[in-house]
């Protein structure tokens, strides 16, 4: 007789009291489908088996793979890398304030386009193009999805089938593959390169420009340098340039700093008020690197043009929701009300002071006292990240763990609920305070003992004493 008889039916072990738990919680058509996957697998690995699993062990098994079908895999994080706009893990937090304000909206109807003074259909711009006119002293702004958003719109409705000027010195690559020159070529627009890679004179934009030209394009290289032998003309040349000559200047500043950098003794961003000031008819930023708010693309400027990026049937598609305007009201307020240094987590970061970084540390190390694992508060260096301001850090104080294989080590942080991102030098495991949240302190102590606790049991390596 097969052996593989003795399984239970499906049937059978949904009148279980534990399917009926399941079912419960996970519903019955995910449930029935993991009992028949359980199954499916058991018959065909039995042949390494010794016996034949119970009901309990094969609902536990279907449970397992549950578990892992709805596990949702956009998970918050405590970030301790000293990255503060960290790609990868979401770039800005949000302040309190714009959370409230999600909350606030997610949960129920809201006027995204309806006009209350009125009675009927609004527009959805009204949600933030003041306050960014009034922050900036453009004329008019439109929000859209991201910055990639932000330039492919600016060029599909001013630039399709007509000719582009850039200079060869920014013609840059982000993160992820993302290329200027593809952007230009998906909007329809021609490059027309101008300069070598390392020096361009405006004598080169005035030859270009006397053929009949769309705009010109000028892209603020985020995240990395030219140094040497170089040359580029001024904005305020260039925008000067591009009026003699009829054409529209696009001003592609990337991170979109509102508060000036130097301030906190980092490089200059540049801003985005001063582009307006010297002369850009247009001027692309994010809305989740400097600004501090959720994603969003930001286009601000002259009227005239902007009106034609408004109507153009692109718009539509790469249009914010209400969850993007709602947060990125919030934080624009928080300029307006000079308070953005304070309540936006960005600045916070940025503006934090070493001597108060290293009074957190000193407390993490006092709440590891009698661990098995060597600590160590150490000077170090934060990093901004997200393409802006490269090669520029900040200083900072660290918790530097010495474990024994840390990469191993790592691995168990980011296991932890909610995951711990570390980062790795000199062999040591290193947490910088500067990119964790003040609320995070005692969630991350507390599980930061718990897994050298468990990476100890687990007797990968004797820790040092």
């Amino acid at each position: 007789m097969n052996e593989l008889s003795g399984l239970p039916s499906v049937e059978h072990l949904l009148q279980t009291e534990i399917a009926a738990l399941l079912v419960e919680s996970y519903g019955r058509p995910l449930t029935l489908a993991a009992i028949r996957n359980t199954l499916a697998d058991l018959r065909l690995h039995h042949a390494y088996q010794k016996t034949l699993p119970d009901n309990h062990d094969i609902l536990s098994l279907a449970h397992k793979e549950l578990m892992g079908l709805t596990q949702p895999t956009l998970l918050p994080v405590i970030n301790a890398s000293g990255v503060v706009l960290h790609t990868n893990l979401g770039r800005a937090p949000l302040s309190q304030a714009a959370l409230r304000a999600l909350e606030s909206i997610a949960g129920s109807y809201c006027t995204l386009e309806y006009n209350l003074d009125e009675g009927k259909r609004g527009e959805r711009t009204q949600h933030t193009e003041s306050l960014l006119c009034r922050l900036t002293g453009a004329e008019a702004a439109l929000v859209v999805n991201n910055n990639a958003a932000a330039v492919l719109l600016a060029l599909t409705a001013l630039a399709r089938r007509k000719r582009v000027v850039i200079s060869r010195t920014q013609l840059v690559e982000i993160g992820g593959g993302f290329r200027v020159p593809d952007v230009m070529k998906q909007s329809g627009a021609k490059l027309v390169e101008i300069g070598t890679t390392n020096r361009v004179h405006p004598a080169d934009y005035e030859e270009a420009l006397q053929e009949q030209n769309a705009i010109v394009l000028h892209a603020h290289r985020s995240n990395f340098r030219i140094t040497g032998f170089t040359s580029e003309p001024e904005l305020t040349e260039l925008a000067a340039i591009a009026r003699n000559h009829n054409t529209i200047l696009v001003d592609d500043l990337g991170s979109g700093a509102l508060l000036d950098t130097a301030r906190f003794g980092l490089g200059h961003e540049p801003m985005v008020q001063e582009s307006l000031a010297a002369g850009a008819d247009l001027v692309c930023f994010s809305g989740d690197k400097l600004l501090g708010g959720p994603q969003a693309g930001i286009i601000l400027g002259r009227a005239e043009p902007l009106s034609k990026l408004r109507h153009h049937p692109l718009a539509r598609a790469l249009r914010p929701d209400k969850l993007c305007l709602a947060a990125l009201t919030a934080t624009l307020l928080h300029y307006l009300k000079d308070e953005a240094i304070w309540q936006v987590p960005v600045w916070q970061m940025i503006a934090a002071k070493p001597e108060q970084l290293k009074e957190r540390v000193e407390r993490w190390k006092d709440r590891l006292q009698g661990l098995p694992s060597p600590y160590a508060i150490l000077p170090g260096l934060s990093t901004v990240g997200g393409g802006s301001l490269p090669g520029e850090t900040l200083p900072t104080f660290l918790l530097a763990l010495s474990v024994p294989q840390s990469n191993r080590f790592l691995s168990y942080l980011r296991q932890a609920t909610p995951p711990i991102i570390a980062r790795l030098e000199n062999d040591q495991v290193i947490l910088d305070p500067r990119t964790v949240l003040p609320e995070q302190d005692e969630l991350l102590m507390d599980l930061l003992q718990q897994t050298l606790q468990t990476y100890q049991s687990h007797n990968l390596k004797s820790l040092p004493t």
